[in-house]
Order: C-alpha cells, then structure tokens, then sequence
C-alpha cells in the first residue's frame, strides 16, 4: 500500500494550517487561481477548478473566513434589531415567523445572525456604538414605530438595511411589508357578507403604519357597503392580549348592540374571545369575531379563528435576500458612499382563512 505525505505545511498533526500559497503549489497554479476558486468565481475552467480541488482536500486547507471577510471589509454578521420588550417578542407569533424566514434564507450562507433589542434608550444609545463600529454587515429592523430614531441612524452610519413594515407611504429604506389594507378589507367584507352591520374593531398601535393601514382597510370597507365607520366601534389598542381584553371590555360597555370584531392581531383576537365569553356572548351566534396574522393561535382557538394570513416567513426570506443583495451591492462599489442600490418596497399579498368564529 502506499501512502502518500503531504507536503510540508500540510501535515496531519503539524499543528500549523496549510496556506493559499501552498494548496497554489499543489495545483501548480497561482495564489490568486487558488482564490477564485475558493469564492466560487466562474472565471476558472473545470480542469483547473478541479485540480485545485484536489489540492485543498489532499492538504486539508480550510479558507480563514476572518481574513478573507476583513479584507473585503466584511464581518459576515448581519443583526436583527427589535425595537420591542423582550416580553412581547417571545409572546407575539410574528416574531418567530420572521426569524425563520430569515433562518431559511441564510442557511444557506456563511452569514451569522445576531438578536438585539432596542426598546429603551439605554439600549438604543448601546446598539448604536456597536453598528458604529462596524461589527456587522448589515440590519433587519423589524416593528418599527413612526417616531423610532434609528432608521435615520443606520442611514447616517451607512449600513445596508431593511425594514419589515413601512413606517409610512413615504418609507426611504428598503422595506418588505404585508398588504395590510386589502387584508383588513376582506376581513370587513367577509363579515358584511354573513349579515353582520355593526362591526367594531381592535387596532394595533396606530404609530405603526402597518396598525393604520389596517383601520384604513377597515373603513374602506364599511364605506363602500355605505355604512359609517362610527368611532364608537374603534377601540386602540396595543397588539396585546391584555391590550385586546381592554378594548373589547370597552367596545361591550360603549357599544353592546355590537354583532362582530375585527381584532388587528390574532393575540388581540385571543384577549377579546376571552371577554366576550365571560360576557355570555357566543361566538359566531352573537358575536363573529376575525383576527388578523393567521398563527397558531388562530387555529388553536375555540372555536379555530378566521383570520388574514400575512405570509410572515416569506417576509423573513425577502427581507434577508434583499438586504443580502444591498450588502453585496455596497462591496461591489467599495463602500456605502458609491452604494447605487435601488430601495425597493415590497409587499406581500395576504388571504383570509376562513373558520368557525365568522
């Protein structure tokens, strides 16, 4: 049997890791060959990808990722920033579907994901040193209020980022959002359609642009089956399941000839089941009632609820590839100040799923 050694630098149990320079002079080609290969460029033919290959597996070259990300003046880290309590990111389904999403779409890459909150000041102030030193590639910014200052800070620091729901119409970065309109429309349509003509509603926080869009949709809709949109019927809330029971204590107080709810969240949903059920209503006999997510509380409920499915993990996916894109862009034009990246808005089509409680 014959075995053969590698050459030096490359010995098993030398302890030293075999260099681009010595995997080159394997393949007999030049370091920068070796290089292209490694980064997958197309710019090599097969027999000399090949060649270099054999190279890397015969000598056990590991690429030195650090380096290689340091002298493109890259960190290969991208962060997901939540401007939320702690307590509602792992209560709120939203959250975790978008983290799939985003899992899904860097599976795939050598990219490392870093969670941070960014509710309070402190935490603000600390975040913003830490992008400062340019210790990631890039942001996902997910549940932005309309007064939340570090949109404008990431774009002064010039670090690619993407927003998951606008903050407005006129939102400057690239954004992924679902079609909250058209889906707080065919949840209102859906409920005229079963008879129901005094409707109220359950809104998020209306300084996110998303919660108003979705009131917006609600109101067009009761105006186009000329009905008023009567402001006794619209109660605020905050996404919440304690903030849903509130409003729909309310709703029963100011309003008890109500005969449906749109909740803006199905956690909203969920608190408004509860207080209709101690208030003796049934639900749909008395009081049909939509939520807004499609997640698992919707399908868990008594009775399962009916609700617009926003496709949360594919928001996740976009958001993650364009902000990929966006990253590689300011690479190719070496630094944010060349960046030519178009700010896209995407957004996403929602469905109503259809069950027991409308």
């Amino acid at each position: 049997m014959t075995i053969r050694q590698p050459r030096a630098g490359g010995r098993p149990g030398s302890g030293r890791r075999p260099t681009l320079e010595e995997v080159a002079a394997r393949a007999g080609v030049g370091r920068g060959t070796v290089s292209r290969v490694i980064n997958g460029s197309p710019r090599v033919s097969e027999r000399t990808r090949a060649a270099v290959e054999a190279a890397v597996a015969e000598l056990g070259y590991v690429p030195n990722t650090a380096a290689r990300a340091l002298a493109a003046n890259r960190t290969d880290a991208i962060a997901l920033v939540v401007p939320e309590p702690e307590g509602r990111f792992f209560t709120e389904p939203y959250f975790s579907d978008i983290i799939h999403g985003v899992g899904d779409a860097l599976a795939d890459t050598e990219v490392q994901l870093l969670l941070t909150f960014a509710s309070k000041a402190r935490e603000r102030r600390r975040l913003a040193q830490y992008l400062a030193a340019q210790r990631v590639d890039g942001v996902l910014l997910v549940s932005v209020h309309a007064d939340d200052p570090l949109p404008e800070l990431i774009e002064q620091l010039g670090i690619p980022a993407v927003v998951s729901g606008r903050r407005s119409a006129s939102e400057p970065l690239t954004s992924v959002d679902s079609d909250n309109f058209e889906g707080a429309k065919a949840a209102i349509d859906h409920l005229l359609s079963r008879g129901r003509t005094r409707i109220a509603t359950i809104t998020g926080r209306l300084d996110v642009y998303g919660a108003q869009r979705r009131l917006d949709g609600y109101r067009a809709a009761l105006a186009a089956a000329g009905l008023p949109a009567e402001e006794s019927l619209v109660a605020p809330a905050d996404f919440t399941e304690e903030g849903g029971r509130r409003s729909m204590q309310r709703l029963l107080e100011e309003r008890p000839d109500l005969d449906a709810v749109f909740a803006a969240s199905d956690v909203m949903a969920s608190g408004a089941r509860q207080v209709l059920r101690e208030a003796g209503r049934r639900i749909p006999d008395d009081v049909a009632l939509v939520g807004f997510d499609d997640s698992a509380i919707a399908r868990h409920m008594d009775p399962p609820l009916t609700s617009v499915r926003q496709p949360t993990e594919e928001m996740g996916q976009a958001m993650t590839r364009l902000l990929l894109d966006e990253i590689a862009a300011v690479a190719a034009h070496h630094g944010p100040s060349s960046r030519r990246m178009a700010r896209e808005q995407l957004v996403l089509p929602t469905e109503l799923v259809i069950r027991a409680s409308s």
